[in-house]
């Protein structure tokens, strides 16, 4: 790869914590992956803060690779890095024949490069949401190089209507504590308004149900009506001095 990171032979952890929507549901999750963010809000706010354009970027639990072509666009080199065998192979099929990316078997609290090779890392959905990522933070802050930046993206509970569904899924979430935690780490935060946005109804009612347990799932679907919905999010993002 063009002035890439550099993977190590990293043994990851024995474990990983399955992502059930993605793992259990991957072209499920593929239409909802298409459905967010139509606008390309992230991405913007993303770029205001740090842009990647002719620097290595490293996506952390990149799934099944749906942003590692769109980074690759830019960005001098791409590495997409994930604990789960079929995602791996999944995401390796949709870069080959891009020579600037490289999918590894990964995880997050033991990422496979070496130290200060990266100059921006994304997570979206993936490991980092609170307390108990610390190892998987003190594994991007050995990873970026000074003045490299990590962005991790995760719902908003607070606001919008998904917000709603969220807290409704999880009445026990906290997300006065989440902050703080992010706060106590050095993170900053920047409030992103999104949505979903889907091509028909059966689209929307399929990512629903994989997101949510099926109680839940059928009192969202029977109180809201179309193909879309208001989505807020926390980008969550540091630069390594």
């Amino acid at each position: 790869m063009n002035r890439g990171a550099p993977v190590i032979d990293q043994p990851a952890p024995d474990h990983a914590i399955p992502s059930p929507n993605i793992w259990d549901t991957p072209d499920v999750y593929e239409v909802e992956n298409r459905g967010v963010d139509p606008d390309g809000a992230i991405e913007a706010a993303m770029r205001d803060l740090h842009d990647w354009s002719g620097q290595r970027l490293l996506d952390v639990g990149c799934g099944s690779g749906f942003h590692l072509p769109r980074f690759a666009q830019d960005a001098a080199s791409v590495v997409g890095v994930e604990p789960h065998e079929p995602l791996v192979d999944l995401a390796r099929e949709r870069v080959a024949g891009l020579g600037n990316v490289e999918v590894v078997d990964g995880a997050a609290q033991a990422l496979p490069l070496e130290d200060g090779t990266v100059d921006v890392a994304h997570a979206r959905w993936a490991y980092f949401f609170g307390p108990g990522c610390e190892p998987g933070l003190a594994e991007l802050a050995r990873v970026l190089a000074p003045g490299g930046t990590a962005f991790v993206i995760d719902n908003d509970a607070t606001r919008s209507t998904f917000g709603g569904w969220f807290r409704r899924a999880m009445p026990a979430y906290d997300p006065v504590a989440v902050e703080r935690f992010w706060r106590r780490q050095g993170w900053q935060r920047e409030q992103v308004d999104t949505r979903w946005q889907f091509a028909s109804r059966a689209d929307l009612e399929a990512v629903v149900r994989i997101e949510f347990a099926p109680t839940v799932a059928d009192g969202i679907l029977a109180e809201h009506e179309g193909t879309g919905v208001d989505y807020a999010i926390n980008l969550w993002w540091r630069t390594f001095g």
